[in-house]
């Protein structure tokens, strides 16, 4: 499964804490909440912005799962890369598009790939982590004392 996501259109929804348009650094500022939901879904995640300098994949905001694409400032929008790609791919129901613009929303469902409003995807973006345990994963509770008592009740305690 790859995300696709249209990343000012994101930033936009002004739902994100600490991300606004109005900020310089508002694409680093995503990228970053994108790397830590990537580490969550261990899905590829790929986000175009609007005009960047220079255009095509960012190798400074690149990486940890993560790819970043600017569109060229005159004759291309992120939009169009996102259509492009969406058509482009061989696994439609394996791209999920991030996106509020009406154009691209019905272009890739034309395309049979899924879509992921930009408001509702802004939620799960900042939804908390499950509680991990010091292996890094979410651990199952230990039984309650009440909970020991009746299978050792059933079972016996014999071995223990």
């Amino acid at each position: 499964m790859t995300l696709l996501i249209d990343g000012h259109n994101l930033i936009g929804t002004g739902l994100i804490a600490g991300v606004s348009l109005a900020d310089e650094e508002d694409e680093l500022a995503l990228v970053r909440y994108l790397r830590r939901y990537r580490a969550r879904i261990h899905e590829k995640i790929v986000v175009v912005f609007d005009s960047g300098v220079p255009a095509g994949r960012s190798r400074e905001l690149s990486g940890a799962g993560v790819e970043v694409i600017f569109s060229r400032a005159r004759d291309q929008e992120a939009d169009d890369i996102i259509i492009r790609r969406a058509r482009q791919t061989r696994s439609p129901q394996g791209l999920t598009v991030v996106s509020a613009d009406e154009r691209v929303i019905c272009a890739v469902q034309a395309c049979g790939c899924r879509i992921v409003r930009s408001d509702e995807f802004a939620v799960r973006l900042q939804a908390p982590l499950p509680e991990a345990g010091p292996t890094g994963r979410r651990e199952k509770p230990l039984p309650s004392p009440k909970d020991v008592a009746e299978w050792l009740d059933i079972f016996g305690d014999d071995d223990v």
